[in-house]
């Protein structure tokens, strides 16, 4: 996204004609930036060669998880609409894993009649009912099991998850116990140790620390694993300021382990392959003047994109055409909906803005749509996707109608 003759432009498309031509808000994913991020992704494990599963929760829409495909990426699901929509998009089944803590015995028989390439697992309980259904079945299962390392992503606590206070995974007690238990399983064929410690992780040493207890797992177990799967959580820069992640590190990480235990390696990722893709166009209703701040209103809301109330988010935010003039009070941008919480940003010496213009929030491509709602039965947005000077719509805007 760039700035020509003072028009914000995504690859070779103009803002303003999308916001006029389609409406707002509306959703677009730049295909220029979807391949460089694969592409980027790639070479910086090319030495190991990864799975590399895309995390589908972080965006659902079955056309970008076809041009996802492409690449030759499988999916990672934690439901049974996501494993439904990752097969309709074309995911070859044998690169898809199914993780998640509450699988039910719907899911798990459905997904073992796909023949996908991994449950994993994240109880005893689940795996009991695995081995039940696949002796029903009379199949034999390949699963995963997750640990819990105990590990600090450094990452926000809503989406920390490899910590022993979170639901997700077992302990390292629970962890041996059920090794044993599907060593001895006619149904079951334990493939793969599972990790994900979190998301938005902007640091390699919690990675660094995590490898570290799964080695010593591994060693423990005396079993071994064909897959390891770290998981994703790699995160995105939302402003010029903020951390990087140094893949590098971390990828010398992972050869110094697979030296000592040569499986092959699964990522999940999600915010890193989509994140910065999408971009959310919004107009400008009303501008509420107010003593110390204006309140900028746009047609955009929180039930569009969630997660700066769900998490506190900020996410960067342009004007469609440059000019000179500032505002000389702060802006906060805030949506229709009737909760405070229904607001994006609030930012000094903004550009002056008047209503019906145009604004864009960046790097929404991950858990934007994903995370929308009809909330005070507002319809969802319109989706694109630009590639070069071309413009597809991907997913219609929904219509009052829909949800009546």
């Amino acid at each position: 996204m760039k700035y020509i003759k003072k028009k914000l432009t995504i690859d070779n498309v103009k803002i303003e004609d999308v916001a006029k031509k389609f409406d707002t808000p509306t959703y677009c994913y730049s295909y220029t930036k979807l391949k460089k991020n694969i592409n980027s992704f790639k070479k910086n494990f090319k030495t190991f060669s990864p799975l590399i599963c895309f995390a589908v929760k972080s965006n659902t829409n079955v056309n970008l998880i076809r041009e996802i495909q492409k690449f030759g990426l499988g999916a990672d699901v934690v439901s049974m609409g996501e494993l439904m929509m990752a097969l309709k998009a074309g995911i070859n089944p044998k690169k898809i894993v199914f993780s998640g803590v509450g699988k039910t015995s719907n899911e798990i028989s459905y997904a073992i009649d796909k023949k996908i390439l991994l449950i994993n697992a994240e109880s005893k309980s689940e795996i009991n009912e695995i081995d039940r259904i696949a002796r029903i079945k009379k199949k034999k299962v390949q699963i995963g099991i997750r640990l819990n390392p105990n590990t600090d992503a450094k990452t926000l606590s809503q989406i920390s998850t490899g910590k022993k206070e979170n639901k997700f995974g077992v302990n390292e007690k629970t962890f041996l116990e059920l090794v044993s238990y599907c060593q001895n399983s006619k149904n079951i064929s334990l493939e793969c140790l599972s990790v994900h410690i979190g998301s938005q992780i902007l640091d390699h040493k919690p990675y660094e620390k995590m490898l570290s207890v799964v080695d010593k797992i591994i060693v423990k177990t005396k079993h071994k694993f064909k897959f390891i799967d770290l998981g994703g959580g790699m995160g995105i820069s939302y402003n010029e300021n903020s951390k990087k992640l140094n893949y590098s590190k971390y990828n010398t990480a992972i050869k110094k382990f697979l030296k000592r235990h040569p499986s092959k390696i699964i990522f999940e990722p999600g915010r890193s392959i989509i994140g910065d893709v999408g971009y959310l166009i919004s107009k400008v209703i009303y501008i509420k003047e107010n003593d110390k701040k204006d309140f900028v209103i746009l047609d955009a809301a929180m039930n569009d994109l969630m997660r700066p109330a769900l998490y506190g988010a900020n996410h960067k935010t342009l004007p469609s055409i440059k000019r000179n003039q500032i505002s000389k009070k702060t802006y906060e941008f805030v949506g229709p909906i009737c909760e405070s919480t229904d607001k994006f940003t609030s930012l000094k010496k903004f550009q002056k803005l008047k209503e019906k213009d145009i604004v864009v929030m960046c790097d929404v491509g991950a858990y934007g749509m994903s995370l929308s709602s009809n909330y005070n039965l507002r319809p969802k947005p319109a989706e694109l996707f630009i590639k070069g000077s071309k413009i597809r719509v991907i997913k219609k805007r929904q219509k009052h109608t829909d949800l009546m």
